[in-house]
């Protein structure tokens, strides 16, 4: 699938999605005629060939399937406007272990979402299992050309970019510690940019049931990266050893 994926902005969030030039792109790429591919995407030649001419939409259902058909990174998937979900553990361990997470590869399924979706709705949420809450920072990591700009716009519109500072910061120092040095200057980057709208707001990592004896105790010992960004959690690269590539 050619990387010039289309957008358009709507409500302060791009929505992304895959055209017919880009389908009869990825399509020729992997030498298939029409027939072929149309089979292997479950739709008719006669409908495959309306697409590839613009003369019918790519449904998100389609775009999906192109994304398993074609082998194109997880981050081509469409992306629709954000809406807040309720979503229970096993949701996020379920999409971790689909994008390639190890510590919930035994959970993969054929369902995928774009990666940047995944960490949006997660850091949107209220309380997170702390396995998932870990394996946040490895999503940079695994994904680092994320479209930053819908993540960093969703997560202004609802004060969210003190999480996902913390977040890049903990990946970014992964990176580091790994030597991945070029992975580390492109996170700094995307951290540098979330600095000017850091909020003074107290708030959590996604664990917003802890108790007020929890919070009292983190407001007193949590490490300097959580104090930074107004967190009240004891997470540091420390701990992630055992989540990054």
């Amino acid at each position: 699938m050619s990387t010039g994926l289309s957008y358009k902005y709507n409500n302060l969030c791009y929505i992304r999605y895959v055209t017919g030039d880009e389908l009869k792109n990825a399509r020729k790429a992997s030498a298939w005629t029409q027939a072929q591919a149309a089979a292997r995407l479950g739709v008719t030649q006669a409908y495959l060939s309306m697409v590839e001419r613009g003369e019918r939409a790519v449904s998100s259902e389609l775009a999906s399937k192109a994304v398993e058909v074609f082998e194109v990174p997880a981050t081509a998937l469409p992306l629709t406007e954000y809406q807040t979900r309720a979503r229970d553990a096993g949701f996020f361990q379920s999409m971790l272990g689909s994008l390639g997470y190890p510590g919930f590869a035994y959970l993969r399924s054929s369902a995928r979402l774009n990666p940047v979706e995944v960490l949006m709705e997660a850091l949107d949420s209220d309380d997170l299992d702390s396995r998932v809450t870990e394996a946040l920072a490895w999503l940079p990591l695994a994904y680092p050309h994320l479209n930053w700009d819908w993540l960093t716009a969703n997560a202004k519109l609802r004060d969210r970019q003190n999480r996902l500072g913390f977040v890049v910061e903990l990946a970014r120092q992964a990176a580091e510690r790994e030597g991945r040095s070029q992975l580390e200057e492109e996170l700094a980057t995307r951290v540098a940019k979330l600095e000017s709208s850091r909020l003074v707001k107290e708030d959590t990592l996604c664990r917003e049931s802890m108790t007020r004896a929890e919070r009292a105790w983190l407001r007193e010992h949590r490490p300097k990266l959580a104090e930074h960004w107004n967190l009240l959690t004891d997470l540091t690269v420390e701990q992630l050893d055992h989540v990054v590539l």
